[in-house]
């Protein structure tokens, strides 16, 4: 396990807010039991907002016909649906819903190579809304296989998170399991695969990125 590198200004600054509280309550706090529990609590909290942007190692399942999580987390929705922006056709779409304790780094879910990515500004609903995926912060990037199949997949920013982080470039190469980009905070991926596709996950499940395998080519 490590924290992420885009991450490091994020962690530095949770610490040095937690340090600055710290010295505000022994100056100002008389209970030696208060100002220990306090500090306590604030100690916790920044281990927490550490351990939120920490990237773990996961063994491998993907592949070019085996597609796997982009992220932890649960399955929120599961049913066909149109895709207006690139794929443009129906697919089905499987949804994963990161709560605050989930990890938050996104993963390449299949090998193949990037065919078009873009970024959408935009508000900030509840990641488990339904027009959250159209209306939320969000980014898409759509991978072909080395067989020649089209998937879709879209990081989308929720109430509390306020940056996406995606390392996606049309032409690049990806290999599933290797690191994509970060969420910060609670969020949603949506994943679009052809109508033939075979999922493996129903709404409900929790499913681990890198590992758990969303669906076959």
């Amino acid at each position: 396990m490590h924290i992420d590198h885009d991450s490091y200004g994020s962690v530095a600054l949770a610490w040095i807010i937690g340090a600055v509280l710290i010295i505000l309550f022994r100056l100002i706090i008389h209970s030696p039991w208060v100002f220990w529990l306090l500090s306590a609590l604030i100690l916790a909290l920044v281990v927490w907002q550490t351990l939120f942007f920490r990237v773990p190692q996961r063994e491998r399942a993907g592949s070019e016909h085996i597609v796997t999580a982009v992220a932890d987390g649960r399955i929120v929705i599961n049913e066909k649906v149109y895709e207006p922006e690139f794929l443009k056709r129906e697919c089905i779409q499987v949804s994963i819903y990161m709560d605050f304790f989930d990890v938050h780094a996104n993963f390449w879910p299949v090998d193949g190579v990037v065919t078009y990515y873009k970024y959408h500004p935009g508000k900030h609903f509840l990641a488990f809304k339904p027009k959250a995926s159209e209306d939320n912060e969000h980014a898409c990037t759509a991978i072909r296989t080395d067989g020649g199949k089209d998937m879709m997949f879209k990081q989308l920013a929720g109430f509390f998170a306020r940056r996406i982080v995606c390392y996606s470039e049309p032409g690049m190469h990806t290999k599933a399991g290797e690191q994509c980009g970060i969420i910060k905070f609670g969020s949603r991926i949506d994943m679009f695969f052809p109508t033939d596709a075979d999922i493996k996950v129903k709404v409900g499940d929790n499913v681990r990125a890198c590992e758990t395998v969303i669906a076959l080519l």
